[in-house]
C-alpha cells in the first residue's frame, strides 16, 4: 500500500519544465549602468528587420515596457568598429542616446532634450568638416551640403528622432554620420534604425534622461549577438 501510496504522489508531482529564459538585458554583459535599456535586435547581420523593444529596470530586474517592429540598414548590420561610411549597414554596439529632435514639436511628456529642426538645420557628414558627425544651423563653409543632410527635407523619417551616439563623441573620419532611432521611411534605412511613428512617439514619451538610457543594436547570436554589450 506504502508502494502504491507513492507511486500515486509521484504522478501529482508536475513535471520539471526548461528554466524561464531570462530577460535579454539580464543576459547582457552591459547595459549602459542605467535603469532604462533600448535592444534592436535582428535575427543576422544580413538582416534589414527586426525588433525594438524598450526595458525598465526595477530593483535587480528589466522590464520590457513596450515593443515595435524595427528596420535597419539596406545593406544590413556590420560590427560598429568596422563600420565604413555610405555602405548602408546598422552598426552594432552599445550607444548614448545624446538629445531627441524632429521636423514637428516634441510628443506630450517628452522630457528629452528635443530639439526642432528649422530649415536651417543640418547633419554634417562631411568628413572634411570640424562639424563632422554633428547638428549645424546654417552649413559651415567646410561642410559641403552634397556630404551632408538637410534634416527638415526628411520630413517623414525625421518627423521625431533620437540620436544615437556611434562614432560621435570623439569622432573617427570615414566611420559614419548621422545615425539615429527615427519614424519609418518607404523601407530599409540608409544605417540607421526606424520604427512606425506611433513607436517612435511612445519611445520619446517614455525616455528619462535622468535614467541614463542607451540602445544595444544587435543580432540574436554570433560575434555581435546582443548579449555580448
Amino acid at each position: 500500500m506504502r508502494l502504491t501510496a507513492l507511486l500515486l504522489a509521484s504522478l501529482l508531482v508536475p513535471l520539471a519544465g526548461p528554466a524561464p529564459t531570462a530577460p535579454l538585458p539580464e543576459r547582457m554583459a552591459r547595459t549602459g549602468l542605467g535603469s532604462q535599456l533600448l535592444t534592436a535586435e535582428a535575427p543576422t547581420l544580413a538582416a534589414t528587420e527586426g525588433r525594438l523593444t524598450w526595458w525598465d529596470r526595477r530593483g535587480r530586474h528589466w522590464v520590457a515596457a513596450g515593443s515595435a517592429p524595427a528596420r535597419f540598414g539596406a545593406k544590413g548590420l556590420v560590427e560598429g568598429a568596422k563600420r565604413v561610411q555610405g555602405t548602408d549597414t546598422t552598426p552594432t554596439g552599445l550607444y548614448a542616446l545624446p538629445y531627441a529632435f524632429g521636423v514637428v514639436a516634441a510628443p506630450p511628456g517628452t522630457r528629452y532634450p528635443y530639439r526642432r529642426a528649422t530649415d536651417r538645420s543640418w547633419w554634417c557628414q562631411d568628413n572634411d568638416s570640424h562639424a563632422y558627425n554633428r547638428w549645424v544651423e546654417g552649413l559651415p563653409r567646410d561642410c559641403r551640403a552634397s556630404e551632408s543632410e538637410h534634416l527638415a527635407a526628411y520630413a517623414t523619417q525625421y518627423a521625431r528622432a533620437l540620436v544615437i551616439a556611434f562614432n560621435y563623441r570623439r569622432p573617427v573620419r570615414g566611420r559614419g554620420a548621422g545615425i539615429f532611432l527615427h519614424v519609418n521611411g518607404k523601407g530599409a534605412t540608409a544605417g540607421c534604425v526606424s520604427v512606425p511613428a506611433e513607436a517612435m512617439e511612445r519611445v520619446l514619451a517614455w525616455a528619462d534622461p535622468a535614467r541614463f538610457p542607451h540602445i544595444a543594436i544587435g543580432t540574436e547570436s554570433g560575434p555581435t549577438a546582443i548579449t555580448r554589450y
